[in-house]
């Protein structure tokens, strides 16, 4: 009878484990449950960094992420599918930025809101944007001495 218990007790704290675990892997990746979103999109052209799953932020704050990464064959643009929160209203003059987070860090989509009153609803495109600075380009322009 003793074993019963014993094992009882066992599962019951690796099954605790285990919720604790989920628990704190969802917070990590800032997975919220009960959240809705809405989409939007924006055209780059290029999308260096960017993949499925990069956060989008605004004012530094996880908001979203993207959610679609395609290239437009007529424009030859990297066209950009993005989740954001429902709590978020977006100004319809928003700018989307690809920005860095370092040096070595990976980069992120980031929206730096307008001034507008008038909000971007589900489905609309951010047409101002602003692709990824390439820092081996910067780094060729200083040596060179090109004004480009």
């Amino acid at each position: 009878m003793s074993e019963n218990v014993t094992e009882v007790l066992v599962g019951g704290a690796v099954l605790a484990v285990a919720v604790g675990f989920f628990l704190y892997a969802g917070q990590v990746t800032g997975a919220r449950g009960g959240d809705g979103s809405y989409e939007l999109a924006a055209s780059f052209r290029s999308a260096d960094g960017l993949r499925v799953g990069t956060d989008v932020r605004l004012a530094g704050v996880r908001v979203g992420s993207v959610t679609a990464l395609d290239l437009n064959p007529e424009t030859f643009r990297a066209d950009v599918d993005f989740s954001v929160s429902d709590r978020i209203a977006v100004p319809e003059d928003t700018q989307a930025v690809i920005a860095s987070e370092g040096l070595l860090g990976g980069n992120f989509l980031e929206l730096v809101p307008g001034g507008s009153a008038m909000t971007l609803e589900p489905g609309d495109e951010i047409y101002e944007t602003q692709s990824a600075v390439s820092l081996t380009t910067l780094i060729l322009r200083a040596v060179g001495g090109s004004s480009e």
